[in-house]
C-alpha cells in the first residue's frame, strides 16, 4: 500500500489551523471582541479532533456537528472539512446524517446561531458541496492507488518474465554445449579405446598414457552429462527433448527464410571452423532471431546479413529496411533478452535498435578466447607445458 504524501498531510494541517483561526475570529466578533468564550473552546476542540488521527474516527464528526448545531455558522467551515473527510473515506452516509442533523437543529435555533439565516439555503448548499467534493476526491485517490498498484504488478511481472527468459537461455546454452562437448569427448574416448587395443605394439609409457586418457575422457563425459544434463527441462527426458541446433549450417537457415518469401542477402567472411563451437551456436540463434523479427515487424522488407567468423572476434550483423508489420502477429516475447544473456555470457556485446533512416539493426561482437599455444615437452615425469 502506498504511503501518504507528506506534503498533502502538511497542507491539510495548515488548512485545519487556518479554519480554526477563522472560527475563533468569527466567534470573537460575535462576542464583542472577547476570545475566552465557548465559541473559542468549541473551535479549538474541533480543530484538535481534526488534527489528531488517534482515537475513533467518529469523534471529530460528533464534535463538529454538535458545535455547529449549537453555535451556528462560525464553526461551519470546520464542519465542511469534516464532512469532506467522511465522504472521501467512503462514509458518505455518516456525512449526510451529520449535515441533516445540523440543518434540523438550525431550523429551531436562535437567529444568531441558525444556519438558515441570512441565506435560507446557503448552508445546505455548502454542506452538499462538501460531501460531493469528498466523494470525488476519495474516488480519485482510490483510482490513482489502484493504477499505481497495477503498474507495480506489471513491472514485477515483466522483471520475472525477463529473468525467466534469461534462465531459459542459460539452460539452452548448457544443453547445446552438452551436446557438442559430449560428441567430442565421445570421439576422444572412442579413438583412445581403439589405440589401447594395440597396446602390445606401443611403448609401455605411451600405452599407460592412452589408458589414462581414455579413463579421464570417459569420466569427464559422465560428469558433463550429470552437471549440464540436469539443466534441461525437469519434465522432459533426453529422448523426448527436441533436437537443439547443434553446429547447424547457417546457410540452411537462410534457405528456409528465402523459401518463406524473405529477400535475404548474405555476406560471409572466414570459415566456421575459425570460431569456437559456442560462437557458432550463438551465430545461429542471432540469425534466427533477426530473421524472425524482420518477418514480424517488416514483412516483405529486404534483409542484409554480414557474418565474420574472425579472429579476433565473431561478428554478426542483421539489418532490414522499413516495412509493414505482418498481420495477426503474435505478441513479442523475450527473445532479445535471451540473446543478450547468451552474448554477455560469451564476453560479447549485443546492440539492437534503429540504424539510419528507418533501418533496424541487430549487431553482435563476440571476442575469441585467448589461447596459449605452447609446445608440449615430455620428460621422465610425464608431459609438461
Amino acid at each position: 500500500m502506498s504511503q501518504r504524501n507528506p506534503w498533502t498531510a502538511y497542507g491539510r494541517c495548515g488548512l485545519v489551523l487556518l479554519l480554526t483561526a477563522g472560527a475563533v475570529q468569527n466567534g470573537a466578533v460575535l462576542a464583542d471582541g472577547r476570545y475566552l468564550t465557548p465559541y473559542t473552546a468549541a473551535a479549538v476542540l474541533c480543530g484538535a479532533a481534526l488534527l489528531v488521527r488517534r482515537g475513533h474516527w467518529l469523534i471529530a464528526p460528533l464534535l463538529a456537528t454538535v458545535a455547529t448545531g449549537v453555535w451556528g455558522w462560525p464553526l461551519l467551515p470546520l464542519l465542511l472539512l469534516t464532512l469532506f473527510d467522511l465522504a472521501a473515506h467512503r462514509r458518505a452516509a455518516v456525512a449526510v446524517g451529520c449535515g441533516a442533523a445540523v440543518l434540523a437543529v438550525g431550523a429551531v435555533a436562535p437567529a444568531a446561531a441558525s444556519l438558515w439565516r441570512p441565506q435560507q439555503y446557503g448552508a445546505s448548499l455548502f454542506l452538499l458541496l462538501a460531501v460531493v467534493g469528498g466523494l470525488w476526491m476519495g474516488n480519485r485517490r482510490r483510482l490513482v492507488g489502484a493504477l499505481n498498484t497495477q503498474v507495480e504488478h506489471l513491472r514485477i511481472e515483466r522483471e520475472l518474465r525477463e529473468e525467466s527468459a534469461r534462465a531459459a537461455e542459460r539452460s539452452r546454452i548448457a544443453a547445446e554445449m552438452h551436446d557438442v562437448l559430449a560428441h567430442r569427448l565421445s570421439l576422444i574416448a572412442l579413438h583412445t579405446g581403439v589405440l589401447t587395443t594395440k597396446a602390445d605394439t606401443l611403448p609401455a609409457p605411451v600405452a599407460d598414457r592412452l589408458t589414462l586418457l581414455r579413463t579421464a575422457s570417459t569420466q569427464a563425459l559422465a560428469d558433463l552429462r550429470d552437471v549440464l544434463g540436469t539443466l534441461r527441462h525437469p519434465h522432459t527426458t533426453a529422448a523426448d527433448a527436441p533436437p537443439a541446433p547443434v553446429l547447424r549450417d547457417v546457410h540452411e537457415l537462410i534457405e528456409q527464410a528465402r523459401t518463406a518469401g524473405q529477400q535475404v542477402d548474405m555476406d560471409v567472411q572466414g570459415r566456421p571452423e575459425q570460431a569456437p563451437a559456442a560462437h557458432r551456436l550463438a551465430v545461429y540463434r542471432l540469425l534466427q532471431e533477426g530473421l524472425t523479427n524482420a518477418r514480424k515487424h517488416a514483412a516483405g522488407a529486404p534483409v542484409s546479413i554480414r557474418l565474420d567468423y574472425g579472429p579476433p572476434a565473431t561478428l554478426v550483423e542483421v539489418t532490414n529496411s522499413p516495412g509493414t508489420p505482418a498481420p495477426h502477429t503474435a505478441p513479442s516475447g523475450f527473445g532479445l533478452v535471451g540473446l543478450r544473456e547468451r552474448v554477455s555470457a560469451l564476453g560479447g556485446h549485443l546492440d539492437v535498435g534503429p540504424h539510419g533512416s528507418g533501418t533496424w539493426r541487430l549487431a553482435a561482437r563476440i571476442p575469441h578466447p585467448v589461447r596459449l599455444d605452447h609446445p608440449i615437452r615430455t620428460d621422465q615425469n610425464g608431459p609438461r607445458t
